[in-house]
């Protein structure tokens, strides 16, 4: 059954192509995981772990760990610590903005190439003494807020 990416996420013959460029096999793990990932695209191993056990799948924690990190070392995924210290790791690379959930432990993507762009130009002016901007990542910390009744 071919499961459908969401909207960002890499399908799994790109994934495989993605593998193949940084001298990496498809594996069937690394496949089970990618395709447990195009559903979830930011998760925690121990979600993924989650999901693979809904399905009757046994795997440990530190295997889904280890493909995940893999993967995101070579920048495959990324990597993304929550408010809560917890490690999450997102199936879209490319820098985009993210709303945390503080309550919930979930990330959202949020489209806004507008805030980026202002973020990118104002830094783009900026020299930090003795740093170099690698990357810009912006991260919004929410809470839900309560529905009036």
């Amino acid at each position: 059954m071919a499961v459908k990416p969401q909207k960002g996420v890499r399908s799994v013959e790109e994934f495989k192509t993605q593998l193949h460029r940084h001298g990496l096999k498809a594996t069937r793990p690394r496949i089970a995981v990618h395709t447990v990932m195009m559903d979830l695209v930011h998760a925690s191993p121990d979600q993924v772990v989650e999901r693979f056990r809904e399905a009757g799948v046994k795997v440990t924690v530190a295997s889904v760990y280890n493909i995940l990190s893999e993967l995101s070392d070579n920048h495959i995924y990324a990597r993304r610590l929550s408010a809560a210290g917890k490690m999450f790791f997102d199936a879209i690379p490319e820098a985009h903005v993210h709303l945390y959930d503080r309550e919930n432990h979930t990330y959202r993507d949020v489209v806004d190439e507008e805030l980026s762009a202002i973020v990118e130009e104002h830094l783009g002016r900026r020299k930090f003494k003795g740093y170099s901007i690698e990357d810009i990542d912006i991260q919004f910390v929410v809470r839900p807020t309560k529905r009036k009744k």
